[in-house]
């Protein structure tokens, strides 16, 4: 008899890193969100960029990891160019 012993396979989850979108909203305010923070105790924050200015220092003070593209708001728009 031939028996095929499978083995245990576990997985990790990657930090989310994905780029933030026109449909992420400040968790604020409700603006566009430029700044996702992923907290020490696994939830995730978005902010707006003015958000993200105003609480920045206390945000990196709690954070696991910060994703900034506030960066997306000094390049003009495709749109914006005609």
């Amino acid at each position: 008899m031939n028996i095929r012993n499978e083995a245990d396979v576990t997985t990790a989850t990657a930090p989310t890193q994905a780029v933030l979108t026109a449909g992420d909203r400040c968790d604020r305010c409700g603006a566009q969100a430029y700044l996702r923070v992923e907290l020490q105790t696994g939830g995730e924050l978005l902010f707006c960029a003015h958000h993200a200015r105003e609480h920045g220092e206390k945000l990196r003070e709690i954070a696991a990891a910060v994703h900034d593209e506030t960066h997306k708001l000094d390049t003009p728009s495709a749109s914006s160019e005609a």
